[in-house]
C-alpha cells in the first residue's frame, strides 16, 4: 500500500457504546484513519458521505433500532468495494451465518478483541479493499479497450455495408452517418462487454449485425423501387412517415430529430438489443441519397433537438479518414 493510500483509505467502525469506539480507535488509528458511528442510522449516514473513501466497514451486531447486519447489508447492496466485517460479544450464529451466506460480510470477529489480532485483521482487510480497487481499475481499463473494439467493429461493418448496396462506384453515406451519431452524442454501450465470453460476444455480434443489414437491404430495396426518380426532395417526407412523432418536420429541406438516440442505436446499444427499424431506415435513406449525390447533415439546436437538412454528399471516405473517424468514438 503507497502512502496515499494508507492516509486516504478509512475504515468505519459503528458501535453503539462510546468505550468500545474510543477503544478502537486507539488501537486501530494508527493503522488507517477511523471514523466512528453510534447507531446503524448514523452509520448509513456516515457511509453514504464518506463511500468514496472507506474501505472497510466494521459493525457491532447488537444495538438499539437495528442490528449490524442490515448496515452491512445496506453497504453491500450500494458499495460492493467495501470490506464489511461483524463483530459482537454475543454468539449469535444465526444472524452471522445469515450474513456470511448472502455475501454481506467478510469476516466475523467476537469480542472481546486480542488488539494484535485486531490489527491483523485490519491490515488484511485494508489489503483486500486494495487489491479489490485495484482490480476494479484492471476490469475498467479492460471495459474500456472492448468498448473500443467494439465500436470500431461496428463502425467497419456499417462502410462494408454501405459498400455492398451502393457499389464501389457510388458516393458512400458512412460520413454522414458517423458524424449523425456523433453530433447526437454517442455514449459506448457497457452492459454485455465485460459479462460475456469474448467468442459469444463476436458470434452475439455477428448476428446482430447480419439481422440490422438485412433490414437496412430491404428498406434500401424498397424506397429505390418507390423513389426510382433522381430527385431528394421526398427524403424528409419518408423520414416524417418513418419516425412519426420522434421526427419535427420544417420544411421540404429540413426536419428536427427529438431523441439524438435515434441516430446512435447501431453502434451504442448491447449486443443483445436489436435494432430497430426506424434506424435501420435511417441508414437506407442515406444510402438512398448518397447515390444521387445528396446527404444528411445534423446541427444541435439551441432546444436539444437535432436540426437535420440536405446537403450535398462528401466523396467516399479514404482508408486514413476512416481510421480518424474510429479514433473520436
Amino acid at each position: 500500500m503507497t502512502d496515499f493510500e494508507a492516509q486516504t483509505a478509512a475504515i468505519l467502525y459503528v458501535d453503539d457504546e462510546a468505550n468500545a469506539l474510543k477503544y478502537f480507535q486507539r488501537a486501530i488509528g494508527a493503522l488507517a484513519p477511523v471514523l466512528t458511528a453510534g447507531s446503524v442510522e448514523e452509520g448509513k449516514r456516515v457511509l453514504d458521505e464518506n463511500a468514496g473513501r472507506i474501505a472497510v466497514l466494521v459493525s457491532d451486531q447488537r444495538m438499539p433500532g437495528a442490528y449490524g447486519n442490515e448496515l452491512l447489508s445496506y453497504a453491500w447492496d450500494r458499495y460492493p468495494h467495501i470490506v464489511r466485517i461483524l463483530t459482537t460479544a454475543y454468539s449469535e450464529l444465526e444472524y452471522t451465518v445469515e450474513a456470511v451466506n448472502r455475501g454481506q460480510i467478510h469476516r466475523y470477529i467476537q469480542k472481546p478483541w486480542e488488539i494484535a489480532a485486531l490489527r491483523m485483521e485490519m491490515k488484511q482487510a485494508l489489503d483486500l479493499a486494495r487489491l479489490r480497487k485495484e482490480h476494479a481499475s484492471l476490469l475498467r481499463e479492460k471495459l474500456l479497450v472492448r468498448q473500443k473494439q467494439a465500436v470500431a467493429n461496428r463502425i467497419g461493418g456499417i462502410y462494408t455495408l454501405c459498400a455492398s448496396l451502393a457499389g464501389p462506384e457510388q458516393l458512400l453515406p458512412v460520413e454522414a452517418y458517423l458524424a449523425a451519431a456523433l453530433t447526437a452524442g454517442l455514449t459506448p454501450p457497457e452492459p454485455d462487454w465485460l459479462l460475456m465470453d469474448y467468442s459469444d460476444l463476436i458470434s452475439a455480434e455477428a448476428f446482430r449485425s447480419a439481422a440490422f443489414g438485412a433490414a437496412v437491404r430491404a428498406h434500401f430495396t424498397r424506397v429505390e423501387v418507390e423513389y426510382p426518380q433522381r430527385t431528394v426532395e421526398p427524403a424528409i417526407a419518408m423520414l416524417a412517415q418513418a419516425f412519426g412523432a420522434r421526427l419535427s418536420a420544417v420544411g421540404a429541406g429540413g426536419a428536427v430529430f427529438l431523441d439524438g438516440r435515434d441516430l446512435t442505436e447501431f453502434l451504442e446499444t448491447p449486443c443483445h438489443a436489436p435494432v430497430s427499424d426506424q434506424h435501420a431506415f435511417w441508414l437506407a435513406c442515406l444510402l438512398w441519397l448518397a447515390k444521387r449525390g445528396w446527404s444528411l447533415q445534423l446541427t444541435r439546436g439551441g432546444d436539444g433537438g437535432l436540426q437535420v437538412r440536405l446537403a450535398q454528399a462528401e466523396p467516399p471516405l479514404t482508408p486514413t479518414q476512416l481510421a480518424a473517424w474510429v479514433e473520436q468514438f
